[in-house]
């Protein structure tokens, strides 16, 4: 039982590990607060406060403005 349970976190691992290797060749290391591109080593420890951004698969941010337009009561 013990060796199927770690033959499946190994499995896990690694399946994982190849997934963000294969989805990584086109990333940059961004501050979130600014969108500013830094050194990788900044995600590469975690550092709060920035994460990795790509160009493909539709996880780009979108910008948030909001038309905002005044309703009036239209006065009879």
């Amino acid at each position: 039982m013990v060796k199927s349970r770690s033959a499946a976190l190994v499995l896990v691992g690694l399946v994982a590990a190849f997934g963000l290797t294969a989805c990584g060749q086109d990333r940059w290391c961004e501050h979130d607060a600014t969108d500013t591109k830094v050194s990788d080593r900044f995600c590469k420890n975690n550092t709060p406060g920035y994460e990795w951004e790509s160009d493909g698969g539709g996880h780009k941010k979108k910008s948030s403005k909001h038309k905002t337009t005044k309703k009036t009561k239209s006065r009879h």
